[in-house]
């Protein structure tokens, strides 16, 4: 295969699970931070999340009502809310304070009675009150610098509410990687209904989510027209850790990206992936460091060519493990392809995975109807497959 003249190129029509493998090892985790609430969710912990406080801080009612002390009845000396001020002293036996819900209790009160189990008239209060009952103790659920959750654990909106309880206004992570996503082609319009020689993107919708399923963050989609300076001029500007540039990976008299990559000095990685959809993919190291990942301007293929290069990259850049997919059979006979791995939109059965059609490289359909795509080998002639997850729910891929 012929390279653009100036480009460094390292490998054609690599096979598919190589591409995979080599995407993954062409990044290195990203420098761990300190985030805010805002930015860390999503990412991974780069360090175990200690307490920086007792947890709970003091020994609280977990009930509304009385903290007593001694055997009843009791005679109400006081009251104590959350947020004012301490009881002074020490509860003697026979005496109670009337107690809100989360207020520190009283040195010597032996329980909580609730409202609901407590009688009495004129201050004074009779009720059956369980030692210990309805008392949270001082760090019962964590001690003071306990590591509560494991360096590598995705920042979810629970772990954002557990780490502000412990006292934390920032957390150390491995940050998601910015994804710039460009969007080339004079025929892509991003809005509306196409006129007469254009076309709707559908890449360009499509990114975000995958992006953030796969652990990164991607920048509003650029949409460019087919100039090399253009494009030239972007890639010099830019500031995400990745580029993903839809459309111009091919060979056509307007997909310029080889010799806007030879004009910068890149090295190409991967020039061409022996996959179907997706052959024309392809992979770069720009000057300074960043990669670039080009995609086919046609829907399928630049999915499938995403799920092949994109995710195994941002996985690495934040700091997450290869992944391998589940292994199923097939419900129905599908035609492998002879010398390149096919992947095939599946949706998942008691029976096996079953073909969804509508495989055509240029449409979404097939897959928009699938959980999965299902790898086969080049020549492949029966027995389990794996099987690609797709993002069909919100979220973030483990």
């Amino acid at each position: 295969m012929t390279v653009a003249s100036g480009v460094r190129s390292i490998r054609t029509d690599v096979p598919w699970d190589q591409a995979r493998r080599i995407a993954y090892r062409a990044a290195a985790p990203l420098p761990i931070a300190d985030l805010p609430f805002s930015g860390a969710y999503g990412c991974r912990l780069a360090e175990p999340l200690r307490a920086l406080i007792p947890l709970p801080r003091d020994a609280v009612a977990a009930m509304d009502g009385y903290a007593v002390a001694g055997r009843p009845p009791w005679r109400v000396v006081g009251q104590v809310l959350a947020g004012g001020p301490a009881h002074g002293g020490t509860l003697r036996s026979g005496t109670a304070v009337e107690i809100g819900t989360g207020a520190p209790v009283p040195i010597g009160a032996e329980a909580v009675l609730p409202y609901e189990a407590a009688g009495g008239v004129d201050g004074v209060v009779i009720g059956e009150a369980e030692p210990g009952r309805h008392i949270r103790r001082r760090g019962e659920d964590c001690a003071w610098g306990e590591p509560v959750l494991a360096a590598g654990t995705l920042v979810t909106p629970v772990v954002l509410g557990l780490a502000a309880a412990l006292g934390h206004d920032l957390l150390r992570v491995r940050p998601r990687p910015i994804v710039e996503v460009l969007v080339t082609g004079d025929e892509v319009v991003p809005t509306g209904v196409p006129g007469p020689g254009r076309v709707r993107d559908a890449v360009g919708p499509m990114l975000p989510g995958l992006i953030a399923w796969a652990g990164g963050e991607s920048l509003p989609p650029l949409y460019l027209p087919d100039q090399e300076a253009v494009l030239t001029g972007v890639l010099a500007d830019g500031t995400g850790d990745v580029v993903v540039v839809c459309g111009a990976s091919s060979r056509g008299p307007a997909d310029h990206l080889r010799a806007v990559l030879a004009a910068v000095g890149a090295t190409i990685l991967i020039d061409g992936v022996a996959v179907r959809p997706g052959h024309p993919q392809l992979l770069a190291r720009l000057p300074g460091g960043r990669s670039l990942i080009g995609l086919p301007g046609n829907p399928f293929a630049a999915l499938a060519a995403a799920l092949t290069l994109l995710v195994p990259m941002l996985r690495a850049l934040a700091g997450r493990a290869e992944t391998v997919g589940e292994r199923s059979a097939l419900a129905v006979p599908v035609m492998a392809h002879p010398a390149d791995t096919r992947l095939v939109a599946v949706r998942r059965s008691g029976r096996g995975a079953v073909p969804t059609g509508h495989d055509r490289p240029g449409s979404l359909r097939g897959p928009a109807l699938a959980d999965a795509l299902a790898v086969l080998p080049p020549g492949w002639a029966g027995g389990p497959v794996e099987l690609l997850a797709l993002p069909v729910e919100p979220g973030l891929s483990e």
